[in-house]
């Protein structure tokens, strides 16, 4: 379990309507966005992991602050639901694919906030420096400081959850 502060990190339904793809520019996708998990989206049934961050896994438990889990990954999907769905439709600009042929992109809402930023602003997703660069890094140290999300308490790295 990681400590919510002073580490350094190196390494649902929401609408069962989906809205077809706006056609925009090849690189882009836009549409009415459905939530498949923290970090992943669904644009006309085109699946998009949101670039340089990474969420708690849908299954994933972590523990808040009076150590009780609870499950942060399915938390983490219904902020995203909540948030995409205050302003529509989404934007997503394509960064490449991933090894699972997903599409990799920075997304915005139709007001302009950026769901990428949001997401680890708010402490549903940490910036995954190995492919951001660190471009979330300052979001992020706003989410530990203010203990949001899943910096309340412990988690495991989503990444290493995986791999175990």
């Amino acid at each position: 379990m990681l400590r919510q502060l002073g580490f350094g990190l190196l390494s649902c339904l929401s609408i069962t309507f989906v809205m077809a793809a706006i056609p925009v520019k090849a690189d882009q996708i836009v549409g009415r966005a459905s939530v498949v998990d923290g970090d992943t989206i669904e644009i006309a049934a085109q699946r998009i992991r949101l670039n340089g961050i990474d969420a708690p896994e849908s299954w994933q438990v972590c523990e808040d602050g009076a150590r009780k889990p609870y499950r942060c990954g399915r938390e983490a999907a219904f902020a995203l639901d909540d948030f995409l769905s205050r302003s529509q439709p989404t934007r997503c600009l394509a960064q490449g694919k991933d090894r699972y042929g997903r599409i990799v992109a920075d997304c915005t809402r139709a007001d302009g906030a950026s769901v990428n930023s949001w997401l680890v602003r708010h402490g549903w997703a940490i910036d995954w420096r190995l492919y951001s660069k660190g471009a979330f890094s300052a979001e992020q140290m706003a989410a530990e400081s203010t203990h949001a999300g899943i910096w309340r308490g412990t988690f495991e790295l989503p990444c290493e959850v995986r791999a175990s």
